[in-house]
Formats: structure tokens, C-alpha cells, sequence
């Protein structure tokens, strides 16, 4: 791994309404942020995968490239009503989607960067969530694929003017995954037909001979699918959702988990230790571990339900280690795989709780409301998480982490769309070891004058809790008929059942018990 002197800067992309910057830092001289590009007009932007280029769309027919390393634009593309844009992993390519005027006209374009060409050209109606990018790359980008009727085509990522080099025909696919490191598989899936339950299949890729799949799985009562491959390409994660909860438990329909390998070993559900809905599934960088967050995390309309649990599983699905209870939906693994976060956010009330994966141990909580995204940065020392628009049109905003959970950042704004770090190979860092002893010298650096202050351990805490009081939480009125709500709520939201009752409650419950022991007293008298 690259030593600690020889590691790139971190950076953040910050987008207004109208213009982007880039960030330089943490860790930032005198706690603010030093500026690499400043205000420059914009309607959207994103990185590649490994960082080394930004795609800004300038206006709605304006599409400009950036060497990352030099903040200098390469090459502008003019497209026409454009919708949607991209770029590859490694930032060859980029690709385009605009509005179609015209019956059967090719609006999907794959560009060159490095020439400004197009090498690639299809048609295809409408845009959704699931449907783009329309050309998915492997992260090295050997392989590319798309998916078309009944059948997954793919590319020569080298010369895309071949065509398509290869079929694989899947009768009713409607999604299909490529596995991200490397390329060698692909996951589709097909619903529900004329009473033929739902499927998710793994092909080889590139394989026109294979007609049977490696592995399979079969659902009823399933309307879409989440596809999460691992690193390494060894496992698929499936979240199966149904738009109706036959139990009558939730208005959300409902969901389970199901774990396929491509070796055939394991095709069937994780072996979860309680009912309700997933909430989040995600691989470790490693791809031999993942954690899941599942069981019923919030109140429902006439509903009292338990705080969601977490758990971690090994690729075979053994469990690993009881992250424990309490209202959360949110999981991110940093980058070496040594810590995570598990955080409760959207409708949730934003509590995050910071583990150490390899020591077994809980670090530090803390809280981000109205946080909408949220993410680790690539040397696995910040968490940062960001209030947004338009999801959250007021308290936009950005909050920086350490890896404990102590407050390192904070800035809000009036219009905040957008907070990314730029992406970096964790390799480019030094050992997450060494890197945490040097951070934890700047903070002491920073927050101690020579001479001054309480010793090292009492100054950290110290800083910890200035910078992240416990948020009170308001006192409501429970009906007489609702003690029981009450001490389930005060279970979901991590209190104790007398940090939730009244101090009238209490006081009665003094009573109660003093009348209990007169009563004890004169039966043993007598």
C-alpha cells in the first residue's frame, strides 16, 4: 500500500443551485476547506468511478470533461436535449441520453473521450432508474453489456464498432446486473408470468453457448428486485420486494433476502433472526462479508413496532457479529473494510452508531438529522453525510465524521444539491492503522495549546461531547390506555423506561410502591 506521505488529497464536490466547487481536504488548515475549482456553472456533475475525470453538464445541450488531477477541461460535447449523462469506470467513455424526436432514432450515444467520436448508437424509448446507464461496464471496464428484449447483449469494450460480439438469451428478462470485479457474470431478472413464479438467474458473461444459468432462484409474490454483487464477483445479494403485504403488516408491501453464489453452493434466503421488511444489504469491500439491516424500524399508522436489527454474515451465511437493535435503515462500510456505520436516516430520527468491524467493538454515536446522503471517504478516516435539496428544502448541509463519530465539520447552506467525495482506490492510502494515529495528532494539534487544557484522553472526550450534546428529546402526552405504546417507543428509540415517563408517572409509581411495602409490613405484623 502507498505510504502516508505519498497519499493523494482528499477532495469533496459541493453543488448549488447553479454552480459546483471542489473541495480540498479533510483534513482542512485553519477548519475550513481549501478551494481547487470555485464556483463554475452548472446543472449537474459526477466523478468516475476511479476519480480520475468529473462530468459537468453546463446547460441542456453542453456536456465538459475534467482531468481531475489538473482541475483542466479536456473536451466539451454538444448534445442536443440531453437527460441524462455518465462516464465509464476509468473514464473512457461517456454516455449519453437525450429526448427522442423522432420514431426508432438512435438517442442512447457512447463517446470516446480521448477523440470526442461516437462508437456506439442505439434506440431506446424512455429512461428509468433501473434501465440507465443503458451500457454497464465491469469496474475494469473488459467488459460491457446491455440489456435488450429477451436477451442480454455485450460489447468489445475495445472496439465497440464490431457491434454486438454476443447474445444471451433470457425469455422476459426486465433487469440485469453485471458483476463489477471482475466482469465474469451477469444476474437477470424475470417476473412474474401467466403463473409462472418470478426468477433471478446467473450467467457467465459473454457465453452464447451457456443456456442454462449457474445458479437460480425462484420467488412468488415478488414485483421488483435489488441486485448486489460482491467484490470479486463470487456472491449475489437479492432483495425480492412485493407490492403487497399478505400478513396486513405493512402499507409497504413486503421483502426478504435471498443469497445466490456462482458456484452453485448456496441458492436461498439469508437466515434472518426476526420478521419485517429489509431495509439495507451491503457487501464489505472485501466481498467476504456483508451486513444487513431488517426488521420493522419505525411507528406505523396504528402500529406500535420493535426497532430493526443488524447482523453481520459471512459468504456462507453464518452470522458474524449482533450489531444490535434500534431505529435504523442505513449501512456503510468504509473503504477498508475495518469500520461502519449504522444509521437510522430519511423518516428515521438520524442516530448513527460507529463499530469497529475487526476489533468487535462499538466506537461512538452520535446524530445526523435530515441527512439524505451519506458516505465514507476513500481512506476510511471521515463519514460524511448531507443535507440536500430537493428532497429537504430547508437546514441544508454538510457534516464531516471522524471514524468514532465525533463532529470534525459542519457548514450549512441556503441550497445545498450535492455533496460527493471524489472517488480513490483505497490502495492510494496508507494502512487505516497509521492513518488514524496521525489524524488523532492533528486533532490534538488543533484543539490544545501548548501548556494548556486537561490531559490527551480527557481533551478527546471533551471534544467529542462539546461538538455532539445529546439532542433532548420533547416530552408528548400518552393517553391512560397507552402505557404499554410507551415503553415500546422508549425501546425503538434507545431509552430506557424511565428516561420516557413523566415526572408525574414517576412520582405515582413512588407511591405505589412505598403503599405496597406498608401493606407487606402490616400482613407481617399481623
Amino acid at each position: 500500500m502507498a505510504s502516508n506521505n505519498q497519499s493523494p488529497p482528499l477532495e469533496i464536490l459541493v453543488r448549488g443551485p447553479e454552480q459546483f466547487s471542489l473541495w480540498t481536504g479533510p483534513p482542512f488548515a485553519n477548519g475550513q476547506p481549501a478551494l481547487k475549482l470555485d464556483k463554475v456553472n452548472c446543472v449537474n456533475a459526477k466523478f468516475s468511478d476511479d476519480g480520475s475525470k468529473l462530468m459537468v453538464t453546463k446547460s441542456n445541450s453542453t456536456i465538459t470533461v475534467y482531468d481531475c488531477s489538473t482541475a483542466k477541461e479536456i473536451r466539451n460535447f454538444e448534445v442536443p436535449n440531453v437527460v441524462a449523462a455518465t462516464l465509464s469506470p476509468f473514464g473512457t467513455y461517456l454516455q449519453t441520453f437525450k429526448k427522442p424526436s423522432a420514431p426508432q432514432e438512435k438517442n442512447v450515444t457512447l463517446w470516446k473521450i480521448d477523440t470526442g467520436a461516437p462508437v456506439y448508437q442505439h434506440s431506446q424509448k424512455n429512461m428509468t432508474k433501473g434501465n440507465w446507464p443503458a451500457v454497464q461496464f465491469s469496474s475494469d471496464e473488459a467488459t460491457a453489456c446491455r440489456l435488450a428484449t429477451n436477451e442480454v447483449q455485450f460489447f468489445d469494450t475495445g472496439d465497440f464498432s464490431k457491434g454486438v460480439i454476443c447474445r444471451l438469451g433470457v425469455p422476459g428478462v426486465a433487469a440485469a446486473e453485471l458483476s463489477s470485479l471482475p466482469g465474469s457474470h451477469v444476474a437477470a431478472f424475470v417476473p412474474e408470468s401467466k403463473g409462472v413464479p418470478a426468477s433471478v438467474q446467473i450467467y457467465a458473461s459473454g457465453n452464447a453457448s451457456q443456456s442454462q444459468p449457474v445458479a437460480r432462484r425462484s420467488f412468488f409474490r415478488c414485483s421488483t428486485t435489488q441486485l448486489k454483487w460482491n467484490h470479486g464477483s463470487t456472491g449475489l445479494l437479492v432483495v425480492v420486494q412485493s407490492d403487497v403485504d399478505k400478513t396486513n403488516q405493512s402499507y409497504y408491501g413486503e421483502s426478504k433476502l435471498c443469497y445466490l453464489t456462482t458456484d452453485g453452493m448456496h441458492e436461498g434466503l439469508v437466515p434472518l433472526r426476526k420478521d419485517g421488511p429489509i431495509h439495507d444489504a451491503q457487501w464489505s469491500y472485501s466481498g467476504l462479508e456483508f451486513a444487513v439491516v431488517y426488521g420493522w424500524a419505525s411507528r406505523m399508522v396504528g402500529i406500535l413496532v420493535m426497532p430493526a436489527r443488524a447482523t453481520l454474515f459471512d459468504k456462507k451465511c453464518n452470522p458474524l457479529l449482533e450489531l444490535g437493535t434500534g431505529p435504523y435503515n442505513t449501512i456503510r462500510w468504509n473503504p477498508q473494510g475495518k469500520f461502519l456505520c449504522l444509521a437510522g436516516f430519511g423518516n428515521l430520527p438520524g442516530d448513527m452508531v460507529f463499530w469497529d468491524y475487526i476489533d468487535k467493538k462499538q466506537l461512538g454515536t452520535t446524530k445526523a438529522e435530515w441527512s439524505v446522503t451519506s458516505e465514507w471517504s476513500a481512506d476510511g478516516c471521515y463519514f460524511m453525510t448531507a443535507t440536500t435539496a430537493p428532497r429537504l428544502q430547508v437546514d441544508n448541509g454538510i457534516k464531516i465524521f471522524h471514524y468514532n463519530g465525533s463532529l470534525y465539520f459542519k457548514k450549512m447552506f441556503d441550497k445545498l444539491y450535492q455533496a460527493d467525495w471524489k472517488p480513490e482506490s483505497p490502495s492510494k492510502f496508507g494502512d487505516i492503522a497509521e492513518l488514524i494515529k496521525s489524524l488523532n495528532l492533528v486533532q490534538l494539534e488543533d484543539t490544545k495549546p501548548s501548556g494548556q487544557g486537561p490531559p490527551k484522553s480527557t481533551q478527546t472526550s471533551v471534544k467529542a461531547s462539546s461538538t455532539n450534546p445529546p439532542a433532548q428529546k420533547p416530552a408528548a402526552y400518552r393517553p391512560p390506555h397507552a402505557k404499554n405504546a410507551a415503553a415500546i417507543q422508549s425501546q425503538l428509540f434507545g431509552e430506557t423506561a424511565a428516561e420516557s415517563m413523566s415526572k408525574n408517572a414517576l412520582r405515582n409509581k413512588k407511591k405505589r410502591e412505598k403503599q405496597k411495602e406498608k401493606k407487606a409490613a402490616s400482613d407481617a405484623s399481623s
